[in-house]
């Protein structure tokens, strides 16, 4: 026999029943689907170009020049990065921008992360002000400091050379804004509390500050490795030695020259999804930390 409940009871652990006041129904919010429908079509058209590259990367010359277009290869071919590497020193340039990218990335993880750390949590002269330079760097368009870039690295010899391509990007004013505005999270009490039981800044801040601010550290690695990643505008300027050509760099240089790409669309496509996939990996494989920085970043 089924046990009745009372009305306005409590429903038990077993009870599947949702726990609301008595007389409320459920109700759907219509306009939902409509919200997922958009973002649907948003996604798609968003994600079409990566996609179309992607795919006419394994695609055959004649695929490539369909008409209408061929979305899906009938034929899966690698002739494409065959064709590439044959013509282009892939592995030279790839391993350019390897360096390049990850140095750069672990100079702004550790110097926007002490500089973040000071402005936020220690107490000097002026840290506001340095605060507000900081605020006026995110102001300055990047391509107004090309010139005086370029000059600076000439008087110090650094032309065609990795600390040349590091250096200028070793630390962000965006880079040490998120880290403040995360540090800023920090209770205070706990840091206090290790400073009473004997322990440093130094050790504070690797120990107990760094452990904490891992989503910020792995937001920080995204948009920095990405946007090193990407540089053409830069490595462009401050190399002449082809050998010293990161990957977009020498793929722009092989896609002008008629002697090595010849038109080629599809080692084009493919070198493009060469330069796409590491910062792809990189992505979905920090993806929870990421959104979890992005969530917090301004909260205190």
């Amino acid at each position: 026999m089924s046990a009745t409940r009372a009305p306005g009871a409590v429903p038990t652990a077993k009870s599947k029943e949702p726990i609301r006041p008595q007389g409320v129904k459920k109700t759907r919010n219509p306009k939902r689907p409509l919200v997922y429908v958009l973002l649907s079509v948003g996604l798609l058209i968003m994600s079409a170009p990566f996609l179309w590259m992607a795919l006419s990367a394994f695609k055959t010359s004649s695929e490539l020049s369909a008409s209408p277009p061929v979305w899906i290869p009938t034929e899966w071919t690698l002739d494409n990065f065959r064709d590439l590497l044959d013509k282009l020193d892939l592995p030279l340039y790839f391993m350019n921008s390897v360096i390049v990218a990850v140095l750069v990335t672990l100079s702004n993880l550790v110097f926007c992360s002490m500089l973040g750390y000071a402005l936020a949590k220690l107490n000097f002269i002026g840290r506001n002000k340095i605060f507000g330079l900081v605020l006026g760097a995110l102001m300055v368009p990047g391509n107004l400091m090309l010139l005086p870039l370029f000059v600076l690295m000439s008087k110090l010899q650094l032309i065609d050379t990795y600390a040349g391509l590091v250096l200028p990007f070793a630390a962000g004013a965006f880079g040490v804004f998120l880290m403040r505005q995360f540090m800023q999270s920090i209770p205070d009490e706990l840091l206090e509390a290790a400073r009473m039981d004997g322990a440093g800044e130094w050790y504070i801040f690797w120990r107990i500050v760094m452990p904490l601010v891992k989503p910020a550290l792995a937001t920080l690695s995204i948009f920095t490795f990405l946007g090193s990643w990407n540089n053409f505008v830069w490595p462009l300027i401050a190399t002449n030695d082809p050998d010293k050509y990161t990957l977009p760099v020498a793929l722009a240089t092989f896609a002008t020259d008629p002697n090595k790409a010849g038109g080629s669309n599809g080692m084009l496509m493919a070198g493009a999804f060469l330069v796409v996939l590491p910062v792809l990996v990189l992505f979905i494989a920090l993806q929870r930390h990421f959104t979890q920085g992005i969530a917090t970043a301004g909260m205190k």
